[in-house]
């Protein structure tokens, strides 16, 4: 007999996030995605300038703050044909692979570790035995005992006062959990020590876009200036500096992530045959060498694979009527031609039919809508996007950089490429790709300095500025390859307004309820046959769905007409 759990909120995520499961025989029979506010920005944005859409999307998350922005000024230069100079394309791949390398060791040390590691039991460690192992692991200096039996000292400090704030309510003693105290410990130093060194890195987006989070795009280009004599514009010295914190996140990454990520990972080998879900990726391709209408340029290649298929990638088309749609059939949502049909975005719908149980309530009647978020498919399948779609199309594609990295990880791991399609792999491929954009990052930098050193200084092309040159009627999608995943932003622009506006992003391709052929999305389908030790305790579940990384921000929200909060939530611990 199954027994359906709820747990709800998911924490360590951002946004509201509602997972119901039915247990039976210890494992996950089935499962049910829930986003549980609803998205209205597409609304706000109509009538608007499309120039001034970017400052808009770029506050739907502070988390993956940029990419939004990015995505829509790529979409109004699309729809006007407009290409960025280099300098521009330059700038922002550099704020791009920032954001990565920020995003991705937060998300590992602050959002996911903690599924692995028991902070309690790092307690018990032995400092000099941890520092020993510190050192044969990485070439990072903070690895003396002494270190270590400090980390211990301040936690101890949080445990003897019955309180053990940012880390209280978690699940420590779990039986799943499997390091050894030092470990442990190890991984409580880092998270620690993450905190500290994920402000710095954003301070790249602070020079080039004057703020984090929340910085500057430009439709055209970019909004900085390059005058390397002049204390306003970007210098020699802040070029200087941004330099500095790339290499230092490239050494973070080197000498702390990455050990961490395969001495925690040598662990839980079992966890490669768990969570691997769909077997579908979908990849929209990103960080171009030369501009971004140059898609054989990409670092990040586009893609699909169907059916863990890896000797067959698919090409993918965003313009494509029957490529890219979205379902409403279990979606808090109506369509004018009914529950059935599929919309492609630049047709794109969104109006709100909440047809669920007034709270409080036990149970979602999950036969029927039970989602904010919509059900988008490409060519009719679901599909996983972020780090694993991508580091399986560039290892699929025969990409050398990206075969070096996955092929090394599964040497030294000793385990076999069908081990990627896990939570394992999933979790392992947000590692490979930091190191990957960790030195792609240097890359760009380096041509941007030659560029300059050449005399061009140009960072926008304001040719196209003027409503009155543009087309009475023009359509244009922009993509980006956002940390969790493909994300994609349609625009339809009349008489210089903005007519329609819609973002499939990420979590919206992960993390949707089925569609109304009964296809499970990824989150739902990577659950399946998860073992569950305590339905008390579902440490497991939160195992595969932070594997994600879901940022219900990007796919929900909740406004009324007047900016007035509807609702406050406050969430502490598990």
């Amino acid at each position: 007999m199954s027994k359906r759990i709820v747990v709800d909120p998911i924490t360590r995520i951002e946004g509201h996030l509602r997972i119901e499961a039915d247990i039976e025989n210890g494992k996950i029979k089935d499962a049910f995605s829930s986003g549980t506010m609803v998205r209205l920005l597409e609304e706000i944005l109509r009538g608007r300038d499309p120039r001034d859409a970017w400052a808009f999307v770029g506050r739907v998350c502070g988390v993956c703050t940029s990419v939004h922005s990015l995505t829509s000024v790529r979409c109004v230069e699309d729809a006007l044909g407009i290409t960025v100079p280099p300098n521009a394309e330059l700038v922002r791949n550099i704020m791009y692979c920032a954001q990565y390398m920020h995003d991705h060791v937060v998300h590992f040390y602050h959002l996911h570790a903690m599924d692995w590691v028991d902070v309690v039991d790092a307690l018990k460690a032995d400092p000099k035995k941890t520092s020993e192992l510190a050192q044969s692991i990485s070439k990072w200096p903070k690895s003396s005992p002494g270190y270590f039996s400090d980390i211990q000292t301040r936690i101890k400090k949080f445990v003897a006062s019955g309180q053990l704030g940012i880390f209280a309510n978690g699940y420590w003693g779990h039986p799943a959990y499997k390091l050894p105290s030092e470990v442990n410990l190890i991984g409580l130093a880092h998270y620690l020590e993450a905190l500290e060194w994920q402000k710095e890195i954003v301070k790249v987006h602070a020079i080039f876009g004057g703020k984090n989070p929340h910085p500057n795009y430009l439709v055209g280009g970019m909004a900085c200036s390059i005058s390397l004599d002049d204390v306003s514009g970007i210098n020699a010295e802040r070029l200087a500096y941004v330099k500095q914190l790339l290499e230092d996140g490239k050494e973070f990454i080197e000498q702390v992530y990455i050990p961490d990520l395969m001495a925690i990972a040598s662990f839980y080998k079992d966890w490669g045959a768990i969570g691997g879900g769909l077997g579908n990726f979908l990849a929209y391709g990103d960080l171009p060498v030369t501009n971004y209408r140059d898609e054989a340029s990409f670092k990040f290649p586009s893609g699909a694979i169907l059916n863990k298929d890896i000797s067959k990638v698919l090409d993918v088309d965003l313009r494509k009527d029957d490529e890219v749609q979205e379902f409403v059939k279990h979606s808090w949502y109506e369509y004018k031609g009914g529950d059935e049909v599929g919309l492609h975005p630049w047709k794109g719908e969104s109006k709100i039919k909440y047809t669920g149980p007034k709270p409080p309530f036990e149970h979602l009647d999950t036969t029927q809508k039970y989602s904010y978020l919509k059900t988008p498919r490409w060519k009719g399948n679901a599909m996983e996007v972020g780090p694993l779609a991508r580091v399986l199309i560039g290892y699929a594609r025969g990409k050398e950089e990206y075969k070096a990295v996955v092929n090394k990880a599964l040497k030294d791991l000793n385990i076999p490429v069908t081990a990627l399609f896990s939570t394992l792999g999933r979790t392992a491929a947000r590692g490979l790709e930091s190191v990957l954009v960790a030195g792609w990052s240097m890359e760009f930098f380096d041509k941007l300095i030659a560029n300059i050193k050449n005399g061009d200084t140009r960072m926008a092309d304001t040719s196209k500025f003027d409503p009155s040159t543009w087309p009475k009627q023009a359509v244009g999608v922009g993509h980006a390859e956002a940390p969790r995943g493909a994300l994609a932003h349609w625009i339809n622009i009349e008489d210089g307004k903005i007519a329609n506006y819609q973002l499939v992003v990420p979590t919206t391709w992960n993390a949707s309820p089925r569609d109304g052929k009964g296809g499970l999305s990824a989150y739902e389908s990577s659950l399946i046959d998860t073992p569950v030790a305590n339905e008390n305790q579902p440490l497991e579940i939160l195992r595969t769905i932070h594997s994600f990384d879901p940022c219900m921000a990007c796919s929900v929200h909740l406004y009324d007409e007047e900016g007035k909060t509807i609702s406050r939530v406050s969430v502490i611990g598990d």
